[in-house]
């Protein structure tokens, strides 16, 4: 769960949904790349101001659920961890790099939407950890229907 961020002149709880495609919508996300983006993204938490929440793979693409603190643009956020992830995703495994041409690992887009701490983080964190498995996302889905 998110926690407050305490800084020199502020507190903050901003929490970020990004999606991310990989490069031409390729499957490659298998079982030991999801590992290792999960590795990688510890060490980013490590270095920057960028806490995982959550992450969620699926085939073809990756959600992120992700608290930073309010100098970091939502932009510099993905910007930083797409290209971390790229280069150490490339060099860990290198039969990657045969499905994708042109040497990048992610689409140049993504999407990103904000979470409210007090509003609906756990139903984005559980629609996050829950991706690649059918039933658990029309389960989820249909919780949210029932509320409106």
């Amino acid at each position: 769960m998110s926690e407050y961020i305490h800084k020199k002149h502020n507190v903050s709880v901003l929490l970020y949904h990004f999606v991310c495609p990989a490069k031409y919508r390729r499957v490659v996300f298998s079982e030991a790349v999801d590992i290792s983006l999960k590795e990688i993204c510890v060490e980013i938490s490590k270095r920057y101001d960028i806490i995982f929440i959550e992450i969620g793979t699926d085939k073809d693409h990756v959600h992120f659920l992700i608290q930073s603190v309010p100098i970091e643009s939502p932009t510099k956020i993905i910007r930083t961890v797409k290209s971390i992830t790229a280069k150490e995703i490339f060099k860990r495994h290198p039969e990657v790099k045969l499905k994708l041409w042109g040497g990048e690992f992610w689409s140049k887009g993504f999407y990103v939407n904000t979470v409210g701490k007090h509003g609906d983080e756990s139903t984005i964190q559980n629609y996050v950890k829950s991706q690649g498995k059918a039933e658990e996302y029309k389960k989820i889905h249909s919780q949210q229907l029932e509320m409106f």
